[in-house]
């Protein structure tokens, strides 16, 4: 059932050219809204390149980073949804007015806001032992740059603009993970995710008063094509309600939170893996 109070509103979702956030469009659109999608297409590294697609794996998970969003557009169009796209990298400060113009443009006026565009690359902090890189310089910036500082300044971006405009009905959603309060073995994406909630926080304590809800949903494993068959077994078991999850659970309740029922909820974190971070 369309909820009428999202049907023609338009959103922004972030990294969505596969997995939650492609779902996350796929669920908006469903409701009536309009989706304008950015991602950022990644290379595929010579090691992948050749490898099994049919089975889940890095091989496959990088192969989709590597796509453009224009299946998720063709598809949503398709079923007589309104979408568009913009490749970019959020790690360039400019992107960030660039963005709600496009949107605009498109669209009009931007009133939902999905961060879910996300930068992992797996660092320790150990200087031996570890089949990962110890974190460097550049790798910290770039997790910061992507996970942290973008969502923030998009947030205030949105915030300007809903102000400006005079709107009184906003939502901003933003994509952690049920990792952010420590990640051994992924170091910088784990900590810049919790930037990410704490930056939440805030502006669900600044911005309340203009009518803008925030809330974190903190994904637990997600078969978006990274797990392997086996690892995603593991975890299954390891999981309260018995499976591995699927980019369409987080999107369902990222739409909740977007929805009219969600007006009471703001600077709330929700955990959305079946139970699996209690049984860690």
């Amino acid at each position: 059932m369309i909820d009428p109070r999202l049907n023609g509103r338009v959103a922004v979702v972030t990294g969505a050219n596969h997995g939650i956030g492609a779902a996350t469009a796929r669920a908006l659109a469903a409701q009536g809204a309009a989706v304008f999608l950015t991602y950022l297409r990644l290379p595929i590294s010579p090691k992948d390149l050749g490898a099994d697609l049919n089975v889940p794996g890095r091989p496959l998970y990088h192969h989709r980073q590597a796509q453009s969003a224009d299946a998720v557009v063709a598809a949503l169009r398709a079923a007589d949804g309104r979408a568009d796209s913009w490749e970019a990298d959020l790690a360039d400060p400019a992107t960030v007015p660039a963005l709600f113009d496009r949107a605009e443009a498109a669209f009009g006026a931007v009133e939902i806001l999905v961060n879910n565009a996300t930068h992992c690359v797996l660092t320790t902090l150990r200087p031996e032992g570890s089949v990962h890189p110890t974190i460097t310089a550049d790798e910290h910036d770039r997790h910061f740059a992507v996970n942290s500082r973008a969502p923030a300044m998009l947030m205030a971006e949105f915030a300007r603009r809903h102000v400006a405009r005079g709107a009184n009905w906003g939502r901003i959603v933003n994509v952690s993970t049920d990792a952010a309060h420590a990640h051994p073995d992924n170091v910088a994406y784990s900590a810049s995710k919790h930037a990410l909630e704490s930056w939440s926080r805030s502006a669900a304590a600044e911005l309340g008063r203009y009518g803008i809800t925030v809330n974190v949903v903190a994904p637990g494993p997600i078969q978006t094509g990274w797990l392997p068959l086996e690892t995603a077994s593991d975890i299954a078991l390891a999981t309260p309600l018995g499976r591995v999850g699927e980019p369409e659970d987080v999107a369902d309740v990222i739409v909740f939170l977007a929805s009219e029922p969600a007006r009471w909820l703001t600077g709330q974190l929700l955990y959305v893996g079946g139970g699996y971070w209690m049984s860690q």
